[in-house]
């Protein structure tokens, strides 16, 4: 595996695989020097680069950020021993603020998903784009990590049990890398592949991408007739009205299904068609097994709506009626669709499945030398990212404004802005928030269903160009909160302010709620329609409590200091805001929560909703509910233990680990905004949060932090950096004397 550290955290480093056999291919080293990875930072966009040359390295130094990223050791001092949550608070900034990058903002790996960096790896395949050595000896790395230590293979995400979506995928992965077949990880992959069925029991998703590389038959693979896209928009189940990031993978997808391409046979895919399955391959029924998928990887099973539609696409649509100029103009509209996300987004493309998809219809439409793949090539790069473990995809182009629109707001309300020490650290991360806010609206944004986006920021960078309604809210409090401060530039005017609320006020829907990227287009009857088996909450736009409580928030700051712009409009969105968070209360107190894990952060937002107007656990039953909720699943310790099976079960579930400390910083936070009125429980968590602070500053990684669609786990490790300072500085303002240690 090459160089390995001694580590300052070590639950970092997860795993640890050395293995210096070659990769088939001729001439790749066997081993990396790790020290070598250099992450630039050019606005907010981020690339990995491999510095082979001695004088190179040299010239560019590794810096803290990179150091940190790595796991190489940052020999930072041993801090004062913190008696009071203000003394952890100020120790774990004097940590956080040195990874803070020049531009102003904070990065992190946004991986978790395994079927991320298959996606990145068979657009690079199918488009004949090199893979540089460094990149083939770290992704192999990383997989070999993340097999699953005692089953073998891989899962739908690195805590998941190993099933055949992942390991159909990442075992391809390794052998397009080189990796020899019997290499001990990939025959114990390859038994627990086997023993699960083979390949022709994996779902949509997986038998799709095979198909394009010629290990399956395109009969496989269930439809994605591209003539969806020709629907009128006042259907009920027309591909506009699905949930953004369906709508934009299915939409090359349909693509790519539609000319059925696969690209040139080569001897590890005659290979692979022996090793994934488990019979000949020239026996395979491939028509007869679409809906063949293992019990393990089929979270959502697809309705009965759904296999009679794709039944009749097959069997009476496809060989009898389909005309030619009709698959035309389909094929037509959909690449012109392609375009415009590509137009929008400078080919950075909303995440890392949509992107590199683009970038294979780019490379069949345009051909090898055209633009658009060279262009898509230099922007997947961007997907990239090195950790201790070796080369991974996030699941965007990373977290930049999300992370560090929290990190000032965490400073601000421990009463730090004007601490000289800070403010250097809040300028700039107010500077890199002022240059990410999105300035336009899409181009042809009727044409391509595009939300309105001007004044808003997206939850990466402005490049991304996809606002989410709170990255939008977060960002805009953020913003305010310094404009605010004494001593604080004024970089936006009040224009810009007033153009995030214009945005902000979209995306309010009939139920009062927010969504995430857009208004609700449609209803659950559109969960009939899902097909990738593998998701939950997939095909529309949800109502989420924290997303409301993000806007709610975000337009009562802003009230405060323009009472007069919209009042109506704003008031008339609070309230119906407010009252939706109430009736999504689950009846044993709790919030579910989407975007995290789980009830104890979907808990902290809807408590913040509540105080914003003024409704406590002394005067608000919803209030006090939810507070009795969180008190209720503290553990002895003094920590909250949340695993991610809340989030597929709907019901609060322990994690086998133990108390969290992010967790239990969202308990505390959501327990002081409702201005709980007992103080050992809080006391109790802080301490917990303090106990579990390392002596220069920094909290152990520990589990994954955040979900989405129900089913897949994604890592947010800033996280327990900023939601631990947040929990510690509100503490510290209420109980300004408490000593806990």
């Amino acid at each position: 595996m090459g160089e390995s550290y001694s580590t300052e955290s070590n639950m970092r480093l997860r795993a640890s695989w050395k293995d210096d056999r070659p990769l088939k291919h001729p001439g790749i080293p066997t081993k990396i020097d790790r020290s070598r990875w250099r992450m630039r930072s050019d606005s907010g966009r981020h690339t990995w680069h491999y510095l082979d040359d001695d004088e190179a390295a040299k010239e560019w130094p590794l810096s803290l950020a990179d150091k940190y990223y790595l796991n190489i050791p940052l020999n930072q001092p041993t801090l004062p021993l913190p008696t009071r949550p203000l003394d952890a608070l100020q120790n774990g900034l004097t940590y956080f603020s040195k990874l803070q990058l020049p531009s102003g903002h904070w990065g992190c790996e946004y991986g978790g998903p395994m079927f991320l960096l298959p996606s990145v790896v068979f657009a690079w395949v199918a488009t004949n784009t090199p893979i540089p050595w460094p990149y083939a000896i770290e992704l192999r790395n990383y997989l070999f990590a993340h097999a699953h230590p005692e089953l073998g293979g891989w899962g739908l995400h690195t805590e998941g049990d190993s099933t055949v979506f992942g390991t159909s995928l990442n075992y391809t992965v390794l052998r397009l890398l080189g990796v020899d077949a019997e290499h001990p990880i990939m025959v114990k992959a390859r038994a627990r592949l086997h023993s699960l069925g083979g390949v022709i029991k994996a779902p949509h998703w997986s038998k799709f991408f095979l198909a394009m590389l010629g290990v399956c038959h395109w009969d496989i693979v269930n439809p994605i007739p591209p003539e969806l896209w020709l629907l009128p928009d006042w259907i009920p189940v027309t591909p506009w009205r699905w949930w953004v990031h369906i709508r934009m993978v299915f939409l090359p997808m349909s693509w790519i299904w539609s000319k059925r391409w696969t690209m040139p046979e080569t001897e590890v895919i005659r290979e692979l068609r022996q090793e994934l399955l488990t019979q000949p391959w020239e026996t395979v029924d491939w028509a007869a097994e679409r809906n063949n998928i293992a019990e393990i990887d089929n979270y959502h099973p697809k309705s009965w709506i759904l296999n009679a539609f794709s039944w009749t696409i097959m069997n009476v649509w496809n060989p009898f009626l389909r005309p030619k100029w009709l698959v035309s103009r389909a094929e037509a509209w959909v690449s012109r669709l392609v375009d415009m996300e590509d137009l929008n987004s400078d080919y950075a493309d909303l995440a890392s499945v949509n992107g590199p998809l683009n970038t294979i219809l780019c490379y069949i439409r345009d051909g090898p030398d055209s633009y658009s793949l060279r262009r898509h090539r230099e922007r997947l790069e961007e997907f990239l990212w090195v950790n201790a473990e070796g080369m991974l995809v996030n699941g965007t182009n990373g977290v930049q404004n999300w992370d560090t629109a929290f990190l000032i707001q965490a400073v601000v309300h421990a009463g730090l802005a004007e601490d000289p020490q800070w403010k250097p650290m809040l300028v700039k991360a107010l500077g890199f928030l002022e240059s990410q806010q999105i300035r336009e609206d899409c181009i042809d944004a009727e044409i391509c269903y595009r939300q309105k986006r001007k004044g808003g920021w997206a939850f990466s960078n402005k490049d991304q160009g996809y606002p989410v309604s709170d990255c939008v809210a977060e960002a805009l409090k953020a913003v305010i909160l310094l404009q605010k401060a004494p001593g604080y530039p004024q970089l936006l005017d009040d224009q810009r302010i007033y153009d995030a609320v214009d945005t902000l006020l979209e995306y309010q829907n009939p139920s009062g709620a927010c969504s995430s990227y857009e208004r609700t287009r449609a209803g659950p009857y559109l969960e009939y329609l899902n097909g990738a088996e593998v998701f939950g909450r997939i095909m529309y736009e949800y109502d989420y409590p924290e997303c409301t409580t993000a806007v709610v928030t975000g337009l009562a700051l802003f009230q405060r200091y323009w009472p007069d712009y919209r009042r109506h409009d704003l008031e008339v969105f609070l309230q119906r805001a407010v009252q939706y968070i109430k009736t999504a209360q689950y009846p044993e107190g709790g919030w579910y929560g989407s975007w995290a894990v789980c009830f104890t952060y979907g808990t902290m937002f809807a408590l913040e909703s509540l105080s914003t107007i003024g409704e406590t656990y002394g005067n608000s039953s919803h209030a006090k509910r939810g507070c009795d909720f969180l008190v209720s699943k503290q553990r002895e310790d003094g920590g909250w233990s949340e695993s991610y099976h809340s989030c597929e079960k709907l019901k609060y579930t322990e994690h086998p680990s133990g108390s969290q400390v992010v967790q239990t910083a969202f308990a505390i936070i959501g327990l002081l905004q409702a201005e709980y009125p007992h103080m050992e429980p809080l006391r109790k968590g802080i301490k917990l949060i303090m106990d579990r602070q390392l002596p220069n500053g920094e909290w152990a990684q520990e589990a994954l932090e955040g979900v989405f669609n129900n089913s897949v786990l994604i890592s947010y490790p800033n996280y327990k950096f900023i939601f631990t300072i947040m929990a510690l500085g509100k503490f510290a303002k209420r109980y300004p004397n408490e000593k806990i240690i």
